[in-house]
């Protein structure tokens, strides 16, 4: 029986062992897509206890203790006490086995708190007393936390009408070296259906000193929000879709569409459809002279339990997997950017797992001289960010694209504590590939095997975010 979380945790094999601890565990770590707070890096946030830092905003967590029967008060509640709601975490994590979140916080103690107990309710107080201890300690501030995870690069998630005040402060301290960049996300210009549109649509206005009368207009405000995210560093867009848009005449019909919104008419789904694809058209021929990465989710049930969305609001622990995309859209909306010569280097996440073979064969349709994956399936994303999932995700690749070409690992993550999710990618990478050696389905090329290893986790980012140059 072998140890749990021991130093060859999900290493099954020596091949697998070797390229692990000689190559992948070496590597920095680029995240580029995550949901940390820009502002909290530039003012060296402190965690009071370890509540604040691994349970505040962790919806992973909470839906494990929703589905455990804790009480809402001792999740997000403001009348419990913050001991009182790790404690319920302690009661519900020994019941989590399978749960990648058991694997993630043992990870997490393990590596920044020097914890190798499993967390129960049995010795959640003498955990809760080491871990608030450690965080005392002067490295353990949030930019301690990035150090000592190697981080490189973070990716943040922002809206249009930011100011990106954080981010410059970033830039011009020389004292901390992991550059923070902002990612576009203009998920509220594009939902012009749902409540609040015509607000937002003010506030966009008003962050470049102009008002949105017309499409043109909506058009301009974009473009001048495009090059203020540029002047600050921004390497990539970012989109949470319901669905992929597309309908052929939608640039035809927008401009009518746009003013029957303003003018608070009823919009068809249609209509809906045609909009939002010509505002995608719009934007991926805007990130690809930039020279910006799109990244397109999707495939998300919202808000399931309307009770709890009216007591918390969005992105509380209530979205679920929608049922597979239409591959037409998803390879028509490419192909209307590529006819134009305005595809930008793009990632595909679905939320279903259904769909990763079918965006692995549709990313392969776009390649580019100069550019290897210019078109990519995405990492485990969110309910896939699973043992299983990563693996699925990461052969569906192997068998159908191009591994080598991959961009890796994310985080995706609200919490300062998960860059061991990287830890977590590379020891499955470094099975698969282990593996695939020791059953002699792969040359036993040290050389070969470690350059797969360190540009998977580390290089093939930095090079396709960053300058957009052959991999």
């Amino acid at each position: 029986m072998k140890p749990f979380l021991d130093d060859n945790f999900l290493l099954q094999n020596d091949t697998a062992i070797r390229l692990y601890h000689e190559h992948a565990a070496r590597q920095p770590i680029f995240d580029y897509h995550c949901h940390v707070d820009a502002e909290e890096i530039a003012i060296d946030k402190r965690f009071e206890n370890i509540t604040q830092l691994w349970l505040g905003g962790d919806h992973y967590k909470w839906r494990l203790m929703r589905q455990n029967g804790v009480a809402e008060t001792y999740i997000t509640g403001t009348d419990s006490g913050d001991f009182d709601k790790f404690l319920a975490f302690a009661r519900t994590l020994p019941k989590a086995a399978g749960n990648p979140v058991h694997h993630f916080a043992a990870l997490e103690l393990k590596r920044y708190f020097g914890c190798d107990m499993p967390l129960t309710e049995k010795n959640a107080a003498h955990i809760w007393q080491l871990c608030n201890e450690r965080l005392a300690d002067a490295d353990m501030s949030v930019r301690g936390i990035i150090r000592k995870s190697n981080v490189a690069l973070i990716g943040t998630t922002d809206d249009p009408i930011h100011s990106l005040k954080w981010h410059a402060e970033l830039a011009a301290d020389k004292g901390f070296h992991t550059k923070v960049v902002p990612s576009f996300r203009p998920d509220k210009a594009i939902n012009i259906s749902k409540a609040g549109f015509l607000d937002y649509l003010a506030e966009l206005g008003l962050s470049c000193n102009t008002q949105i009368l017309c499409l043109d207009d909506l058009y301009a405000a974009l473009n001048a929000r495009l090059d203020h995210f540029s002047r600050h560093g921004c390497l990539s867009a970012d989109h949470g879709l319901d669905s992929i848009p597309f309908a052929a005449d939608a640039q035809e019909h927008a401009a009518a569409i746009f003013t029957k919104a303003l003018n608070k008419e009823p919009l068809t789904a249609l209509e809906i459809e045609q909009y939002q694809c010509a505002l995608l058209l719009f934007l991926g021929a805007q990130y690809q002279q930039r020279g910006w990465v799109m990244q397109l989710h999707y495939g998300v049930l919202r808000n399931m339990n309307e009770n709890m969305f009216a007591r918390l609001g969005p992105d509380s622990g209530f979205d679920a997997i929608a049922n597979g995309q239409d591959a037409h859209k998803i390879a028509a909306l490419l192909n209307a950017l590529n006819k134009q010569d305005s595809l930008p280097k793009t990632i595909l996440y679905s939320l279903n797992p259904a769909d990763n073979a079918m965006l692995v064969s549709i990313a392969a349709c776009f390649g580019a001289e100069g550019i290897c994956g210019r078109v990519q399936h995405g990492s485990a994303w969110w309910f896939n960010d699973t043992k299983t999932g990563m693996e699925a995700q990461l052969l569906n690749l192997a068998s159908l694209g191009l591994l080598a070409g991959f961009v890796g690992m994310l985080t995706d993550s609200r919490s300062f504590l998960s860059y061991a999710r990287h830890e977590y990618f590379r020891r499955i990478l470094c099975n698969i590939l282990g593996t695939w050696v020791e059953n002699g389905e792969y040359p036993a090329d040290m050389d070969t095997l470690c350059s797969l290893v360190t540009d998977i986790c580390y290089d093939n980012a930095r090079r396709y975010f960053e300058t957009g140059a052959a991999l």
